[in-house]
């Protein structure tokens, strides 16, 4: 009877002993969860995650970016196209983006946010990445719902530009593929243009609510194409005032109109406002300039022609191209 007490007691406190293990081990969980914050963020997984994302530095900040790109909201209206041709199509843009006839049937699906105010729109996106302009009001608020970075316009050319939008997105050989393209159209191109304009001038003009801007070399309406791949020559008046000072563009009167016409005009009503061209178009300055007498003005769209992204100067060079060299 001893021996069987004994025998039990003993037994008893093996048990208690395996007992105590056990519930050492599965507090583990519990306690590793408890680590401070600094020390979990150096764990493995939060490495992994890591590698998910390009770090870019923006004008507005350093961002994370995802590296797969799923739901993208374009803002900056005017670089939705660079994202088509990178590969990438957004789930929202602008109106205006809706609108430019060179991205029939490219953005089907793709839903409007407006005019890219409102935030509680964009929220509604669940966005991974919002493009805004530099300076956009609301850049801190969209920085809350996603990455967002800011692009400041015209900093860089249109090549430039698309070879950083690869670059933020992991897709730098896209960007060269399609500039590797497009230079080979322009380097067939280009001979044929030069010989059929020859010396002649060339113009783009747009009436809007206070006058007629001028445009040059890096501010879209064909600007890029016409004096920076074609290298055409521009009004005097226009490379001392847009072109030389880097500026983009000149705000032109009825009174100084005739030094900003050349031989050849390309022209529409500015798509910033609903203003009747007309009221350039029917005034006897504008009827006398030697291209008008010649024919030799052609009508851009007029939203279109906003646009310099690598969709849209696509679609614009095969116009330039045949109105250029007709006779």
């Amino acid at each position: 009877m001893r021996k069987t007490g004994f025998y039990k007691s003993s037994l008893l406190a093996i048990m208690l002993v395996l007992v105590g293990i056990l519930s050492a081990c599965g507090q583990a969980p519990a306690n590793n969860a408890a680590q401070p914050a600094q020390e979990q963020k150096a764990a493995p997984a939060a490495t992994e995650s890591n590698s998910e994302f390009i770090t870019y530095q923006a004008p507005n900040g350093e961002v994370k970016i995802p590296k797969d790109v799923k739901r993208l909201v374009v803002l900056a209206d005017i670089y939705a196209g660079d994202f088509l041709a990178l590969g990438i199509k957004p789930i929202a843009v602008t109106d205006h983006v809706l609108q430019n006839p060179y991205m029939k049937g490219k953005l089907d699906g793709v839903e409007s946010v407006g005019d890219g105010t409102s935030v509680e729109k964009v929220l509604s996106m669940s966005p991974d990445l919002i493009i805004v302009f530099e300076g956009d009001a609301n850049t801190a608020e969209f920085s809350k719902i996603a990455p967002t970075v800011a692009i400041p316009y015209g900093k860089k050319t249109f090549r430039e530009q698309l070879q950083e939008f690869g670059k933020m997105t992991g897709k730098e050989d896209k960007a060269n593929e399609w500039i590797a393209a497009w230079d080979k159209k322009i380097a067939d191109l280009k001979p044929k243009v030069q010989a059929a304009v020859g010396d002649k001038t060339v113009a783009i003009l747009q009436p809007y609510a206070k006058g007629i801007y001028a445009f040059g070399h890096n501010f879209s309406r064909g600007g890029e194409i016409i004096y920076g791949e074609f290298q055409l020559k521009a009004p005097a008046a226009t490379q001392k005032v847009a072109i030389d000072t880097g500026t983009g563009w000149a705000d032109v009167s009825l009174e100084t109109l005739p030094d900003f016409a050349g031989d050849v005009i390309f022209t529409s009503g500015w798509s910033g406002d609903d203003t009747n061209p007309d009221s350039v178009y029917e005034n006897s300055v504008w009827k006398n300039l030697p291209a008008v007498k010649n024919n030799k003005v052609f009508q851009l769209d007029r939203v279109g022609s906003y646009f310099n992204d690598p969709i849209s100067l696509d679609a614009q060079l095969d116009f330039f191209v045949e109105k250029l060299t007709q006779n």
